[in-house]
């Protein structure tokens, strides 16, 4: 895995740099130009370090930070270590780190079961996608959380877990509902959903890593019909440039996606509204709850919105490394996806998705319309396929249903009728891996 992300890093460090060496070329004799790259350069500050003021939530409410500080720390409990963050899938920016204490790391001088790393790692700011917020005394008083939580990750170049920044990957490892059961206080959302705080911790640890329930709060629906969670893959936040609709679901666009969670998932002072979401009969929770409609003043989400597409956009699909699928084999699986396999006509190059309104009845995929049920649209969105090779774990589709590329492969096969050769599926799967 470090190889792979450490390839990929490179080749996006080199790209990103040409970009902007053609950019500032430009900006001579443009102005538009050079203010577009002043915005993605905000965007990419606000992305990675922006909480949008959730930090009353995160730390104020819920109380978090003193869970993960620790009672000898000032906090509560036996604190978070940062060998307990990394296995629930927290980060490591090793760029936040000083050259000695990258040292230190690389010798085994660093106390990774104290609680007090990860106080000083905060005070870094160098946990992916969390905030440290200290008094004047430097004691932890509050934390927040960022984009960059979910949709980020680190190269490993340092050691599993710490690396330099990889922007747009999907948290798959991350383990969300884990770590929001640490909260001293859970009320805010057993409050809200109306059910003790047993039954909130058994959903939460029903998610496992690299899901989230971003529609749990206005629904309120835990488990598919099955037993199974109502938690979806993080999607990652890369190749969107050119893509309509947004989540499993097409709910929105990407801006609209990001003012949602921005406001209501990350709870950060801002404005969002949604008049769908007052529909008591689709959306119990949020008609209760006023989610259709939040204002808050001074607003602070809604200003940083076209930064924050703008990096966004910015972000192309990674590449995969070479070795890591059969070219020869993904030479002519390109000709089985362009024909007889009928993927092309969905997943459009170079978008992987259709241009338009790229969305689809549960039925034409064949599989049940639960979660396509908990979005306004009742249909499924045709996903992007670039930079699939990134986020193969922990599965496919929507919910991780199914663990191989081999497997959905499988399941169209049998879908659309295209008796695909055993060659031809292994020849697809190479192909879907090359993206």
């Amino acid at each position: 895995m470090k190889i792979t992300r450490s390839a990929a890093f490179i080749a996006s460090a080199f790209a990103g740099g040409l970009l902007a060496a053609l950019s500032l070329s430009g900006a001579a004799n443009n102005g538009k130009q050079g203010a577009t790259l002043s915005q993605i350069d905000e965007g990419r500050d606000i992305f990675r370090f922006d909480t949008f003021g959730d930090e009353a939530f995160w730390g104020d409410t819920l109380q978090l930070h003193k869970a993960i500080a620790g009672e000898k720390n000032g906090g509560v409990g036996p604190g978070v270590s940062p060998r307990t963050a990394l296995a629930v899938g927290l980060k490591v920016d090793a760029d936040a780190l000083p050259a000695d204490l990258q040292q230190q790391l690389n010798s085994g001088k660093v106390d990774l079961d104290d609680p007090a790393t990860t106080v000083a790692l905060l005070k870094l700011n160098a946990v992916v996608g969390v905030k440290g917020i200290f008094d004047s005394n430097g004691n932890l008083k509050s934390m927040g959380v960022q984009c960059a939580l979910c949709h980020s990750t680190v190269d490993d170049s340092l050691a599993p877990g710490i690396g330099r920044r990889l922007d747009g990957w999907a948290a798959r490892d991350l383990d969300i509902g884990k770590i929001i059961s640490l909260a001293p206080n859970l009320r805010p959302y057993t409050d809200l959903l109306g059910v003790d705080e047993a039954t909130l911790k058994k959903v939460l640890a029903s998610w496992g890593p690299g899901r989230f329930d971003a529609i749990l709060d206005k629904d309120g629906k835990a488990f598919r019909p099955d037993g199974k969670p109502g938690a979806t893959l993080i999607p990652p936040a890369f190749g969107l440039a050119g893509v309509n609709l947004h989540t499993w679901t097409g709910f929105g666009s990407v801006p609209y996606w990001n003012a949602y969670v921005a406001v209501t998932e990350m709870h950060g002072r801002g404005t969002f509204f949604d008049a769908r979401l007052a529909d008591a009969a689709q959306y119990p929770i949020a008609a209760r709850s006023g989610s259709s409609d939040v204002r808050n003043t001074p607003d602070q989400v809604t200003s940083k919105l076209p930064a924050l597409h703008a990096y966004q956009l910015s972000l192309p699909a990674p590449k995969p490394p070479q070795g890591s699928f059969d070219e020869a084999a993904a030479a002519r699986g390109k000709i089985v996806f362009d024909g007889r396999g009928q993927c092309a006509s969905c997943h459009v190059a170079p978008l992987f998705t259709e241009p338009g309104n790229n969305l689809h009845a549960p039925a034409e995929i064949g599989i049940d319309s639960f979660q396509a049920d908990r979005s306004p649209t009742h249909m499924y969105r045709t996903s992007p396929l670039a930079g699939l090779w990134t986020h193969q774990k922990p599965g496919f589709y929507h919910d991780g249903r199914f663990a191989t590329l081999r497997d959905v492969v499988e399941h169209y096969n049998t879908q659309r009728k295209l008796a695909l050769t055993d060659q031809e599926k292994a020849d697809l799967v190479e192909y879907l891996k090359s993206i």
